[in-house]
């Protein structure tokens, strides 16, 4: 598909839902990325979690910015996570598609004109993800110059994900999720982590058709594991995607002997990680010890 065509449509059937905790200082990236969409969404949905750092009134700010027509604001007066910020959204959003986007996270300005063109040439496909750019947390709170940075070739693959291939991993990130709203399936809100993922397996499980579509066109902004947020306790991490299988052997969507084939698949992963995060750490450790002793030997 040709990528570079001009949007032809003042706004796409797409409702952006993106929940907010503790997020005032990076906010302004995220919705930023949104109104900065060639295609831009009928309308952006920021639920707050309650949020104890002034984030509520960055996000009337922000309203008050693009405009009331465009932000919706969805307050919680009690914490209960992403999932509950996001099924909350949900319930009132108004168009065709919903698409997520974490408040710590951002889009390429093609984002929603690419993914949402490719859904309307696929019908019977009710949800896609794409790729994304790691960058360094250190980077600016403002959505400027990487959006110029990225580059597309004029043609992208799209590759069907099976059940199967997501029960190894999770290749949609929340980030990159564009899917149907009447979707009869919600994130479960007792759960604050892995719910993205629950969610992608039972719709797939339940039959239906799911899609990547291998083009870069969002940015995060930590690291792989363990850095910051929900996804810093590696332990409890690991602890809720086997409460994943769990939940599913449960459902009927998956057998005792797939359940535990994943399981152990699973934690053999998790070490992975856990050794990556270690290695990541001391090699941290040494460089600022090496650091200070330097520093100590120019002030001798």
């Amino acid at each position: 598909m040709d990528i570079n065509n001009s949007c032809t449509l003042k706004a796409v059937p797409v409702s952006v839902i993106i929940p907010c905790w503790q997020c005032a200082d990076v906010v302004e990236r995220a919705v930023a990325s949104v109104a900065s969409q060639r295609c831009r969404p009928a309308e952006l949905i920021l639920a707050d979690d309650a949020s104890k750092d002034g984030t509520l009134q960055k996000l009337y700010d922000l309203q008050n910015r693009y405009g009331e027509n465009w932000i919706k604001i969805i307050a919680s007066e009690r914490n209960a996570g992403p999932a509950a910020a996001r099924n909350a959204a949900w319930d009132v959003a108004k168009e065709k598609y919903i698409a997520f986007l974490d408040a710590d996270d951002a889009w390429h300005p093609c984002k929603i004109e690419i993914q949402y063109a490719w859904m309307e040439s696929h019908p019977n496909v009710v949800l896609t993800g794409h790729g994304f750019i790691r960058e360094s947390p250190l980077a600016r709170t403002e959505f400027g110059k990487q959006s110029s940075d990225l580059k597309f070739t004029e043609n992208y693959e799209a590759v069907k994900i099976t059940p199967l291939r997501l029960l190894i991993s999770n290749r949609f990130f929340t980030r990159s999720v564009m899917l149907h709203k009447d979707l009869p399936f919600r994130f479960h809100p007792g759960k604050r982590r892995s719910e993205d993922y629950l969610l992608w397996l039972e719709i797939v499980l339940n039959g239906h058709s799911a899609w990547y579509i291998d083009a870069p066109m969002a940015y995060e902004y930590k690291a792989p594991f363990g850095e910051s947020g929900l996804t810093r306790n590696l332990p409890a991490m690991e602890k809720e995607e086997l409460d994943v299988f769990r939940r599913l052997y449960r459902k009927g969507l998956l057998s005792a002997f797939s359940t535990c084939c994943l399981m152990m698949f699973s934690l053999v992963k998790y070490l992975r990680r856990a050794v990556i995060n270690l290695t990541t750490n001391r090699h941290k450790f040494n460089h600022e010890k090496h650091e200070r002793n330097e520093s100590a030997k120019e002030r001798k």
